[in-house]
Parts: structure tokens; C-alpha cells; sequence
């Protein structure tokens, strides 16, 4: 997992609430078991032209179609983002279309905990701060904005400066770059030793234990 500090990147403004999973990854592209792969699926209906002669045509007005805001790296989004189903999949296809945080005045429970583990930087920010943000990226592709992990800032390039609340466990796992994987390989070493230590310890006991 990447571990982040510093996030600065332009932001696609998504300007909707109650943003659901079904809508980030629709349930028809969860048949993969690998972790990579969904990012061409995300947001996949409102990407796509869905009824007339262009049907299945790339919807020029949905905003990651707009060149101006590739290889955005920060999101946008109304409240309650990721509601509905606790499909994992949903934060799989958002890193792996490149956003690697999320900006919203709030976020549903289990995908916050989903995108967490999944090395995204879920940043709760006011209403009218969202807003403001929206707004800028919208009017001005180009707008830059910077998240601090370690001092838990947002601020831009128009002078905006807000802090934002995280856990600290998850603040250390995203720092670190450490997954629920990646935690677990911190006590290698003495999971080793432990091993060896009960097998030791099988190999020894009288035969009439161990039958």
C-alpha cells in the first residue's frame, strides 16, 4: 500500500450526494477476486451515454470524461458518499482509477473503513467548505489543493486552509503504507520464532499426547 504524507493534485468536483457503491462499481463487474482491474468500470452508467443512437458512448458531460480533470488524484463529492452495499470493490475501483483521497461532508461507515484499509485519505470537511472547493474546481480545472496528512490540513491555491479529524490508527496505517497485510508483517520476526517454538514444542510431547 502507498503510503501518503503530502497529496497535492487538481480535484474532480462530483457535486452529488448519496453517492451509493452500486453507482461507484454496479454489482455486474464484481465477478473479479483480484484488487485491480475496476478502475475502467467506475461510475460506469453515468460515464456512458445510456439510451439514443450513441448509447454506450462516453457521456462528454460527466466530468471524469473531461480531459481537463485527468490524473486528478483528489475527488469531491456531496455527503453521504459510499452508502448503500459494503462491497469492497467500490474503494478497489476508485484507487485503481487513480483518486487516492475523497473529499465529502461525510461518508457512509463501512466504505470509510473499506477505503481506509485500502490507502485512501477520506477527508470530512464543513458543507459550506465542500462547497467552496466544488465550486473552485469546477470553474477552474487547474485548481490545485493539498491535503497534509501529518498536520491534517487541506488548504488550496486560492488561500482556503481547513482541518480536518482522522483516527489516529488509520492516520499511522496511511502514513506508513500499511495495510491490515502489511500490519500483521511487522511482528514477522517474532511469528517466526513462535512458530518454531510450537513446532519444537509438538515434536517433543510424548507420543501418548499427541495421539
Amino acid at each position: 500500500m502507498l503510503a501518503i504524507n503530502i497529496l497535492t493534485s487538481t480535484a474532480a468536483p462530483l457535486d452529488i450526494s448519496n453517492i451509493d457503491t452500486d453507482q461507484i462499481i454496479p454489482k455486474q463487474f464484481l465477478k473479479k477476486i483480484e484488487r485491480t482491474g475496476y478502475g475502467e468500470f467506475l461510475f460506469f452508467d453515468w460515464r456512458r451515454v445510456q439510451d439514443g443512437p450513441s448509447a454506450g458512448e462516453a457521456d462528454a458531460s460527466f466530468v471524469l470524461n473531461n480531459p481537463d480533470y485527468a490524473g486528478a488524484k483528489i475527488l469531491i463529492a456531496g455527503k453521504n458518499f459510499g452508502c448503500g452495499s459494503s462491497r469492497e470493490h467500490a474503494a478497489w475501483a476508485l484507487t485503481d482509477f487513480g483518486f487516492l483521497a475523497v473529499i465529502a461532508p461525510s461518508f457512509a461507515d463501512i466504505f470509510f473503513s473499506n477505503a481506509g484499509k485500502n490507502g485512501m485519505i477520506l477527508v470530512r470537511l464543513s458543507e459550506e467548505d465542500v462547497n467552496l472547493l466544488t465550486h473552485r474546481s469546477a470553474a477552474r480545472p487547474g485548481h490545485s489543493i493539498t491535503i497534509n496528512l501529518e498536520e491534517q490540513t487541506v488548504t488550496d491555491d486560492e488561500g482556503f486552509s481547513a482541518k480536518f479529524e482522522i483516527d489516529p490508527f488509520r492516520k499511522y496505517c496511511l502514513l506508513n503504507g500499511l495495510d491490515d497485510i502489511g500490519l500483521t508483517l511487522r511482528h514477522e520476526a517474532e511469528l517466526d520464532v513462535f512458530e518454531k517454538q510450537h513446532d519444537t514444542a509438538f515434536w517433543t510431547m510424548p507420543r501418548s499426547a499427541t495421539a
